[in-house]
């Protein structure tokens, strides 16, 4: 059986393996906890992430399009896990706890509501599908983390709610003055930080500015979700980027990482000695619908096991790391972080810098015949669902 179609639906969840028992240090998400004091605390915290799984019985996608994700949306799950995780950061807090059977914060069930498998929700398993097609992949078809990482930030701009500010890192390089122009839209950089902008300025695809701002809301950070397509060596990991990683999960503005194995993905939540934590989307649940008040039975969208486990070489390099922002002193605390880890042992994973390169990639750089003379920017990255590279014209 394909990878990408095996699922847990003929598992006892008490088959999973338990947590070691180990005096190893164990992240999940920013926080740290021991294996040996803490193991309650640790599956508390795992279980009130959000846990998307494959679904099927939702509406067709499209009308007539499939009625389930089974073998082809794993990745599309683990880009709703991550963005999910940036929603509860943003609207509950990173220690919030999810408590079964109990009635629900409001700000939980608009979050949820939010990623609900039918059409006219922000996030779904139909909004996912339907807008990659302008990515080049048609519904139904294996994604990788770049493209759902483009994907999920074309669709945040139409959530009015969350206000949320998404940047892709493209080529290793994060350009702090291109985040703080994207949270900051209001203010024009080219007259200095503080002034603020007369025009209205198009950002990120959605039109805002000063004008469009209440008086006490130019000087405020659009909170930013940062996702940052890397590839971390070429059929396999290299080790000289696993501490770099492990980092990454220590960092408390970690939103973990998307990835897995080839056409088989998986949400890095944390990690444990040389073992990565993780949540699996390959199981196959049938899909929910609320009632008119917007509850909804939720036990199915947490992972009430202990969470799957693989060594840290079992990786694929092709990853995206996810990181939230919240306010502007979270990004400069990140960016610290960042400048510390790249200075320790390992390589860096991606490269960080206070504005945009000079020199811009071009098709005679890239070795390219096609004609890209109406394209903007180049963006070139490995993809590993089809094995070869793609270049997306932004």
């Amino acid at each position: 059986m394909d990878a990408a179609t095996l699922t847990y639906d003929s598992l006892r969840f008490g088959e999973i393996e338990d947590f070691p028992e180990t005096s190893e240090p164990v992240w999940i998400l920013g926080q740290q906890f021991s294996a040996l004091t803490e193991k309650d605390e640790i599956l508390a915290d795992v279980t009130s992430r959000l846990w998307f799984t494959y679904r099927k019985n939702f509406q067709p996608i499209g009308g007539t399009g499939p009625t389930s994700d089974t073998g082809w949306g794993c990745m599309l799950r683990c880009g709703q896990m991550i963005l999910g995780q940036a929603l509860i950061c943003r609207h509950l807090g990173r220690d919030w706890r999810w408590s079964p059977g109990q009635r629900q914060r409001a700000e939980y069930i608009n979050i949820l509501n939010a990623f609900i498998d039918k059409k006219d929700s922000y996030y779904s398993i139909h909004q996912i599908a339907q807008m990659g097609v302008g990515e080049g992949k048609s519904i139904g078809q294996w994604y990788g983390p770049n493209t759902v990482a483009q994907v999920l930030k074309k669709l945040a701009v139409f959530d009015s709610w969350s206000r949320l500010a998404v940047h892709v890192a493209m080529d290793n390089t994060v350009v702090i003055e291109e985040i703080k122009r994207l949270c900051m839209p209001w203010l024009d950089f080219d007259r200095g930080a503080c002034a603020v902008s007369e025009e209205p300025r198009e950002m990120n695809g959605d039109l805002e500015g000063a004008c469009a701002l209440a008086e006490e809301e130019t000087a405020l950070w659009k909170p930013l979700v940062l996702l940052i397509p890397l590839r971390l060596g070429l059929s396999d990991i290299n080790e000289a980027y696993i501490e770099p990683l492990k980092q990454c999960f220590m960092m408390p503005q970690s939103l973990g990482v998307i990835g897995g194995k080839p056409n088989s993905a998986h949400y890095f939540i944390g990690f444990v000695g040389d073992e990565l934590i993780y949540l699996d989307p390959h199981t196959t649940q049938p899909a929910v619908d609320p009632n008119e008040d917007e509850q909804f039975p939720d036990d199915s969208y947490h992972c009430q096991h202990p969470p799957c486990r693989m060594h840290i070489c079992e990786l694929d390099p092709s990853i995206a790391a996810g990181f939230f922002c919240q306010t502007e002193d979270d990004f400069d605390d990140w960016c610290a972080q960042i400048r510390k880890v790249s200075n320790c042992r390992g390589l860096p994973m991606f490269e960080l810098v206070d504005s945009q390169p000079s020199h811009l990639i071009t098709a005679d750089v890239l070795n390219l015949t096609p004609d890209f003379s109406d394209s903007d920017r180049l963006e070139r990255f490995f993809d590993s669902e089809d094995e070869e590279f793609e270049i997306l014209s932004l």
